[in-house]
């Protein structure tokens, strides 16, 4: 099959809107015998902690701008906490979309990534739409019991090909998809730093097996709308054997946000706009522990002190009431000594009912819903 590639003046420009790259032509890997990821990966790997994990959950929001300050589109990189079969994991979405050269283009991944950075399953979408010449290909990454299987569909105008792989998955260790790449990223951001002698395992554009790395560019001073910030750099780079190699340079903020990020030898950049609140690992305060008391106030002299300043206020104050009120006591009286004569079994619909015809208010429910209400008043009238 012969290789399709775009014209040079357009391949430059839109390789970067693909996150694996340029379009290739597929081959087939027989090959079980690869490459294989390092110690130093592997350990990095399984030193992830959960707590870096959790951090990494946030959106980022770049656009897409030539080398001469033009802007071509958007860039938005999305993981959140996600189910698959039951099981937690990681949902990644990355979505890249523009136009370049009045030519629509675009990349878009959406991920299941384990907690241990494993890919459970992957779709990757990439397009250019050519006049008289689009160009679509699609890619199904899914484990399968003790496989990997990559299923691919290329679409160059009105021709169709298929391709299937399949990998054994105990030979997967240490590989990073596109998707798992996004939150190793991360994760490297927020260390500031980057070990060395890292090989990991990645496809290339024609899905065979290689070695990837990672390394450290330091940091560097970058313009984030109105505020100079600094930025720390991480490079990454797909050693291809039967391809030309890929390098991405991507720097971020202190907690893991992602600034600028450019393929070498692209003229296409993908930058922060807008300085987004940076996200704090949350400090637990460490308060001190005293022991819980019983409060015995008799015994403590300042709450019995003031204990007995408001009885006596209480009682200077219900006595002046009294003074001026002296009807109160003789209406208490007549109802205690009205109570005693009755003894009544209910004292509370009793006091209601002798206190009725006191009200200023008129409440027809009890002369006419409770004639005995009405009886016992005129009764307690006729002996008063």
């Amino acid at each position: 099959m012969a290789e399709w590639r775009l014209p040079e003046n357009h391949a430059s420009k839109l390789r970067d809107f693909c996150l694996n790259g340029h379009f290739n032509r597929m081959a087939e890997q027989n090959d079980n015998d690869g490459p294989k990821a390092s110690a130093e990966a592997i350990q990095f790997l399984t030193s992830i902690s959960a707590e870096e994990l959790q951090l990494s959950l946030f959106a980022d929001s770049l656009v897409t701008v030539s080398d001469t300050g033009r802007e071509l589109g958007e860039f938005t990189i999305t993981i959140q906490q996600g189910y698959y079969h039951d099981e937690e994991c990681f949902l990644i979405h990355a979505n890249s979309h523009g136009s370049i050269d009045d030519i629509p283009c675009g990349t878009s991944i959406t991920a299941y990534v384990s907690k241990k950075l494993e890919t459970l399953e992957q779709h990757h979408h990439e397009y250019v739409k050519l006049k008289d010449h689009p160009l679509d290909r699609k890619s199904y990454m899914v484990k399968q019991d003790d496989q990997l299987v990559v299923n691919k569909i290329i679409t160059e105008g009105e021709k169709v090909m298929r391709h299937v792989f399949t990998f054994p998955w105990n030979s997967m260790e240490g590989f990073v998809s596109e998707a798992s790449n996004l939150l190793i990223l991360r994760v490297l951001a927020k260390r500031q730093t980057v070990a060395k002698d890292m090989l990991f395992l990645a496809f290339d554009p024609e899905t065979h097996l290689c070695s990837s790395s990672y390394r450290e560019l330091g940091t560097r001073n970058q313009m984030i709308g109105n505020n100079m910030v600094e930025v720390f750099g991480i490079e990454r780079t797909i050693n291809s054997e039967q391809d030309i190699s890929s390098t991405w340079h991507c720097f971020f903020l202190s907690d893991g946000h992602l600034a600028s990020r450019v393929q070498v030898g692209s003229p296409v950049t993908m930058k922060l706009l807008v300085l987004p609140s940076l996200i704090q690992k949350d400090e637990e305060n460490d308060k001190p522990a005293f022991e819980k008391k019983p409060l015995v106030w008799e015994e403590d002299v300042q709450l019995y002190s003031r204990f007995l300043d408001r009885k006596e206020e209480l009682k200077a104050s219900h006595a002046v009431y009294l003074r001026h009120h002296p009807e109160l006591k003789a209406l208490m009286a007549d109802f205690l000594q009205f109570l005693l004569l009755r003894k009544p079994a209910d004292i509370f619909i009793f006091a209601a009912d002798y206190f009725a015809p006191f009200s200023s208010q008129k409440y027809p429910e009890l002369s006419d819903k409770s004639p005995r209400i009405a009886s016992t008043v005129t009764e307690n009238a006729q002996e008063l």
